[in-house]
C-alpha cells in the first residue's frame, strides 16, 4: 500500500510538472511564447482535450495491432502541421470533441474492454500532463496492456522525459534527413537533428524491443519513414542513419501509402503517390544496409522474396 501511494504521488507530481510546461506552452517543439494555453497555439488547440476518433485500429504494424487490434485515441491538433499531413483534418483541430481527464481515462478502460492489444496515444504531446493524470486513473482501475505513444517524432526530449514509466512502446516518425525538405514541408529546419534527439530519449527509455508469447511487442521503439513521391534520396538518409545508429536497438517501419489529401500548388511533386519503382528502390537500399528488423508492404516480386524473411524477422509469428 506505500509503495502503491508513492507511485500516485509520483503521477500527480508528474502532471503537475507537466501542466506547469503547459502554462508556458513548451510541450512541444513549438514555443510561440504566449502566456497560458487558454487561447489556441502553434498545434491547433487550448487547455481542453479534444478527441477526433478512439477506437479498435487493425492497420498498425503487425506487433501493435496483430488481429485485436490497438486501441487507437487519435488527438485532436499537431505541434508540427505538415503541408501533405495525412490526417490534415484531424492535424489542424477541425475535428474533434472535448473530453475530461476523467472520461479519457474511462475510454482507454474501454478500449480494454473492447480486446485491445494496447493503447495507442496518437498525436499527444500536446496533452501529455492530462494524458498521465488520465493514466493514472485507468490503472488504478485496472488498465494493464501497453502504452503506445504514437508521434510525429518532433518532441522535446524534457516532454518525453514526462512520460518514462508511463509508455511502453514509442513509434514515431522520423520524416527528414533533409533540413531543407523539413523546411519545405514542415516549416521546422531543426527537424532532423530535434527528431533524432527524441528517438535517442525514446530508445533510452524503452531497451532493446521485447514481445510476448503471440508476437505483440511488449516494449520497445518502432521508427516509422513515409516515403514521399519524388525523394527518395531523403529516405535513403533517413535509413542509413537511423540503422547506423540505433541499428538492432530499433524496429524500421517503411511505408509507401503516401496519399494527396489535396492538390498542392507549390510543391507539385506531392500530387501523386510513390511509384512502385521508388518503393522498390527505398527497399533494395535498406536490404544494401543490412537492416532485418523492420515492416513493409509486400512487393509481389520472386526474387524479393528471400529480402521480405530477411527484413521481416519478428521474434514470433503473429496468431
Amino acid at each position: 500500500m506505500e509503495n502503491e501511494n508513492k507511485i500516485q504521488q509520483y503521477g500527480r507530481e508528474r502532471a503537475l510538472y507537466g501542466r506547469n510546461y503547459v502554462s508556458l506552452c513548451s510541450l512541444s517543439k513549438r514555443m510561440p511564447g504566449r502566456p497560458g494555453c487558454r487561447e489556441k497555439g502553434f498545434c491547433g488547440m487550448d487547455e481542453r482535450i479534444y478527441l477526433a476518433r478512439a477506437a479498435l485500429h487493425m492497420w498498425e504494424e503487425p506487433c501493435i495491432s496483430g488481429t485485436k487490434g490497438s486501441g487507437a485515441v487519435f488527438f485532436s491538433g499537431c505541434g508540427l502541421r505538415c503541408c501533405f499531413c495525412q490526417n490534415h483534418d484531424i492535424a489542424i483541430g477541425s475535428r474533434g470533441r472535448a473530453v475530461s481527464v476523467e472520461r479519457l481515462g474511462e475510454i482507454f478502460l474501454e478500449l480494454k474492454e473492447k480486446g485491445a492489444a494496447n493503447i495507442n496515444l496518437v498525436t499527444g504531446a500536446h496533452y501529455v500532463p492530462q494524458i498521465i493524470e488520465a493514466l493514472d486513473m485507468a490503472r488504478r482501475k485496472g488498465l494493464d496492456i501497453p502504452v503506445v505513444y504514437n508521434s510525429s517524432g518532433y518532441e522535446k526530449t524534457e516532454t518525453l522525459k514526462l512520460l518514462e514509466g508511463y509508455v511502453d512502446i514509442y513509434l514515431p516518425d522520423y520524416k527528414y534527413a533533409e533540413s531543407e525538405l523539413a523546411v519545405k514541408f514542415s516549416h521546422a529546419n531543426d527537424y532532423p537533428e530535434r527528431a533524432m534527439e527524441a528517438v535517442n530519449e525514446m530508445v533510452r527509455q524503452t531497451g532493446m524491443p521485447q514481445f510476448d508469447a503471440e508476437g505483440y511487442m511488449k516494449r520497445g521503439t518502432i521508427v516509422r519513414h513515409l516515403i514521399l513521391p519524388g525523394h527518395t534520396r531523403n529516405s535513403k538518409k533517413v535509413l542509413k542513419l537511423l540503422y547506423k545508429t540505433f541499428g538492432k536497438q530499433i524496429y524500421i517501419s517503411i511505408m509507401n501509402q503516401y496519399t494527396p489529401v489535396f492538390e498542392q500548388k507549390e510543391y507539385t511533386e506531392l500530387n501523386r503517390c510513390v511509384t512502385r519503382r521508388e518503393y522498390e528502390k527505398v527497399l533494395d537500399y535498406a536490404f544494401e544496409l543490412g537492416i532485418e528488423n523492420g515492416f513493409f508492404k509486400m512487393v509481389k516480386l520472386p526474387e524479393r522474396v528471400l529480402f521480405l524473411r530477411l527484413i521481416m524477422k519478428v521474434v514470433r509469428k503473429m496468431p
